[in-house]
């Protein structure tokens, strides 16, 4: 007897398996996607002088890192603040 079936169902149950999970992992994905989008939707806004804080920070940590200049970091500060305080 040949073991071919053998070999073709072996294959073909790891496939699926392969495939039922890739396509369990996407589903999971999109499901803490949609929580966290939710949880931002949901959550209050931040005051002005919060949000400036963040800005500031996250800022810093691109000229830490080299993404950007101290004096375009300066400047792109000073340009969300006037929208950001324009809002309030």
């Amino acid at each position: 007897m040949s073991n071919n079936p053998v070999r073709y169902v072996t294959r073909s149950a790891a496939a699926a398996a392969t495939t039922i999970g890739v396509a369990a992992a996407a589903a999971g994905t999109a499901v803490a996607a949609a929580a966290v989008a939710a949880s931002v939707v949901l959550s209050p806004v931040p005051d002005a002088a919060t949000r400036l804080e963040g800005v500031h920070a996250d800022l810093q940590r691109a000229v830490e890192l080299r993404q950007l200049t101290a004096e375009q970091a300066l400047r792109f500060e000073e340009k969300l603040a006037g929208r950001i305080l324009g809002e309030a």
